[in-house]
């Protein structure tokens, strides 16, 4: 294979001229001598000119200078045979080269030399056409030229030539004509397949090459594979791979089988013949890596229909793909994984590879050849895509550390089907937990920093998958994966966008890495997605209201209000109404602030004996520094601070108390640790006496009229309407703040509270009292609550349940009086 079909050309009869021996310095009276008006002595000088070209490059540049490709190109349609035949012998000689190509594309020469395509022409001048027709062919302008030209119907008709050369030179040029699929179709018009497959029958194994290799282009087009189908193409195919003999052109007969596979019918065909069952046992036994590789490409292309996946499956074609899994070839290895995942789209192809195929692969997830792992994870993405058996499997031949570890290749496919694949497993718990204390959220902060969109969506994904644990949401806090999610919530891609947000919601189910997720920006760029129609999603608007949910205190300064369902706990702030674009500072930042007359941050943190001394044993442990990345602490719930006993009161138990929290406060300081605000023992206190005045009393409504008057007593008392400007509440604050030093003050130290810190004083009672109540921020210093209550004696029909109705709670005036939702006192107190 891969030798040149030669032949003796017919020397000249020696009565005739003797030949001449030419010399490069003799060379240019020859080429002079093509000028000659005489016949004979044209002959002469074209055969002396052909003998000069045939010994090298060198010589054809010379005649190529010497100027004589033009006079060459005058005789090749000469009346006298021999000149014709003796000129485009030189011709074809010379074509070869590349500057004399240039030229003969310049001279149009393509038509003359098709014009000696004719049947009646001689069998020489046949030869040299078409091998000149050959080398040109190599150009696309020229190509288009021959096609233009009408040259496909000629040299079609010369594959039947009884000349060997012609037919080698006339199904190169074809093969090179073809690579156009303009070309492509003419041929199948022209009905190039039964010469193409009597050429499979010649002895000269290059021209049984060239037939395949044609065949192999334009079998790509499913018209042409029918025809091969029609005219028993594929039994000569088969009977190639099954002859020894032929085992230089089995690559070449492979990839034409590989192309008819493509087509349900021709498979059907030849798995009805046995065909298939032979090919694939052909494949097994191969010991050649191109076959097993362009086998199992064959497979794949098959694989994307699925009525072929079916009849694949039927043939147990995964037994086969799994054995090329074994071959110590990358090649073959890449070519495998890429069929088991075009296969994996059949259910139970799916359910064989995962009880045979599954652990070879994720061997291949240690392979150095990052092609191989691409190819293999990506054939555990489709395995495990809605399959928890394969995904177990996966698990069970020990896949986890190596997908971790594939998120830090180099190839992006490998990065977002290892993380496919891991969010696959996630939907199991125990493999979900044994990921994560693998470290994969670490490792899944570079790719959300990757410029690829399916990188960026994969990882985003995963991080949605395992930010439900909550330690999994420390790591990537603390590894610096939040910044780049957020940045990717800029994302001009529709999906990378909507699996951000997604983790973004995910990830701010807890307080700290909500500060922290706000901190970042995430809420600006939320609102802004959210007011575009065409940017938002269902998840960017959930994760908006997860994000504020999780951080109230930013919630209640840019919304203004607080639902029932926010629980007021130890960190939260009121800092006031913000303006959009505003930074939200913490309030660690806003305590570190010198006074100023800005209005007074009132906070939260009703922090117990217990709990001081608790912070002082955490503050000694290293990793406490991890826990804490906000201004807010760890606290206890609600319901544990709602029934803790009253503190003492006695004088000598206070001073142990401040003493604590300056032994406390020193420890932290000799730390360096993260700052901490400090605990509010009177809004203790008042919770605990609420709590013991308040759970006894039977009905909601009693409970709410007796939190009002509480709140009402420790916040200045009622006040008359027409006094209330004579209520000096500013001044006290003040007071408070200049004793402080600060603008952040204590809820316990106010002892003059208007709206705003009489609303905010009985959420937080509330909420630990288990009283559900809104907070809502008016204007002018104003905010109430809104509590839901069930008349006492409903009116109408009796037992029938009337739905709660809405007050507004008096803490002002007439504390405890209940004002209903849109009544005209409500409507007064609100200052509307």
């Amino acid at each position: 294979m891969g030798t040149e079909v030669k032949k003796e050309v017919e020397p000249l009869p020696k009565d005739v001229f003797d030949p001449l021996l030419i010399e490069s310095k003799t060379a240019a009276t020859v080429v002079l001598m093509l000028s000659s008006p005489e016949e004979e002595v044209l002959a002469k000088a074209c055969d002396a000119l052909y003998k000069f070209a045939s010994k090298g490059d060198e010589n054809k540049v010379t005649l190529l200078g010497l100027g004589a490709v033009e006079h060459l190109y005058k005789l090749i349609s000469h009346e006298d045979p021999i000149v014709r035949r003796n000129a485009i012998m030189v011709f074809g000689i010379m074509a070869s080269n590349h500057d004399v190509k240039k030229l003969l594309r310049e001279l149009d020469v393509t038509n003359s030399l098709i014009s000696q395509l004719a049947p009646e022409e001689d069998v020489v001048i046949h030869e040299f056409a078409t091998l000149c027709l050959a080398h040109m062919a190599v150009e696309y302008t020229t190509k288009v030229q021959i096609f233009e030209q009408g040259g496909l119907e000629p040299l079609i008709r010369l594959l039947g030539s009884p000349d060997p050369d012609v037919k080698k030179n006339s199904v190169e040029c074809i093969y090179l004509l073809v690579q156009d699929f303009q070309s492509r179709a003419a041929v199948r018009a022209l009905n190039v397949i039964p010469p193409l497959l009597e050429l499979l029958k010649s002895e000269y194994p290059v021209i049984q090459l060239l037939a395949l290799k044609t065949l192999e282009v334009i079998s790509k087009d499913r018209e042409t594979r029918i025809i091969l189908g029609e005219n028993k193409g594929l039994d000569c195919l088969l009977k190639i791979l099954e002859t020894n003999e032929f085992s230089d052109l089995h690559v070449e007969a492979l990839a034409v089988l590989g192309n008819c596979l493509e087509d349900v019918h021709t498979l059907q065909l030849i798995q009805q013949t046995g065909g298939l069952k032979k090919l694939l046992s052909f494949v097994g036994v191969s010991a050649v890596p191109d076959i097993q590789k362009n086998a199992a490409k064959a497979i794949t292309k098959a694989a994307y229909d699925s009525e072929n996946r079916k009849i694949l499956n039927e043939e147990e074609v995964e037994k086969c793909l799994i054995n090329l899994l074994e071959i110590d070839n990358d090649g073959i290895k890449i070519a495998a994984s890429q069929a088991i995942s075009a296969m994996c789209e059949n259910l139970a192809s799916k359910r064989a590879f995962g009880l045979q195929g599954i652990p070879q692969l994720v061997q291949l997830l240690s392979s150095d050849n990052e092609e191989v792992k691409e190819a293999a994870v990506t054939a555990l993405a489709n395995l495990t895509a809605a399959s928890p058996s394969n995904a177990s499997a996966v698990a069970e031949a020990e896949g986890i550390e190596p997908l971790v570890n594939t998120l830090n290749t180099q190839r992006d496919g490998a990065i977002a089907n290892a993380a496919t694949v891991l969010t696959n497993l996630a939907m199991q718990e125990p493999f979900r937990i044994n990921i994560q204390s693998r470290g994969v959220m670490s490792a899944l902060a570079e790719p959300l920093r990757s410029t690829n969109s399916q990188v960026q969506s994969k990882a985003a994904f995963a991080v949605a998958a395992f930010g439900c644990d909550a330690d999994a949401r420390t790591e990537l806090r603390n590894a610096g994966g939040l910044q780049p999610l957020v940045e990717l919530l800029h994302s001009k891609n529709e999906e990378v966008r909507r699996n951000v947000c997604w983790a973004v919601m995910v990830c701010a189910s807890d307080e700290l890495t909500a500060v922290e997720l706000c901190r970042l920006g995430a809420l600006d760029i939320l609102e802004e997605i959210n007011l575009s129609t065409g940017r938002k999603n269902n998840f960017s608007e959930a994760a908006l209201q997860k994000l504020l949910d999780n951080n109230l205190s930013q919630k209640y300064s840019q919304m203004g209000y607080l639902s029932p369902s926010n629980i007021i706990t130890d960190g939260f702030y009121d800092y006031g109404q913000i303006k959009r674009g505003v930074k939200f500072l913490s309030l660690e930042e806003l305590s570190m602030q010198k006074l100023t007359d800005r209005r007074a941050i009132i906070f939260i943190n009703a922090k117990s004996q217990e709990d001081v001394l608790a912070l002082e044993e955490k503050a000694q442990d290293s990793s406490y520094e991890q826990s804490i990345l906000s201004p807010s602490i760890p606290r206890k719930s609600s319901r544990e601070k709602a029934g803790k006993g009253k503190g003492k009161k006695e004088e000598e138990k206070m001073k142990e108390v401040t003493q604590i929290v300056s032994k406390v406060q020193d420890e932290i300081n000799l730390e360096n640790s993260h700052w901490l605000p400090p605990p509010d023992f009177i809004l203790l206190d008042y919770i605990n006496d609420a709590s013991k005045a308040i759970l006894p009393l039977t009905t909601t409504r009693e409970q709410v009229v007796a939190l009002a008057q509480f709140v009402a007593d420790k916040m200045g008392g009622p006040i008359e309407r027409d006094k209330l400007h004579d209520f000096s509440w500013e001044l006290h604050i003040s007071e408070i703040e200049f004793e402080l030093k600060c603008n952040v003050v204590p809820i316990g130290k106010i002892k003059k509270g208007t709206f705003y810190h009489r609303a905010l004083l009985f959420k937080v009672i509330a909420d630990r009292t288990g009283i559900g109540c809104s907070l809502v921020r008016g204007e002018y210093n104003r905010a109430w609550n809104e509590v839901k209550l069930v008349d006492d004696s409903p009116q109408g029909i009796a037992g029938l349940l009337l739905p709660p109705q809405e007050y507004i709670v008096d803490l002002m005036f007439e504390p405890g009086f209940l004002m209903k939702q849109g009544s005209a006192e409500a409507d007064q107190y609100k200052h509307i």
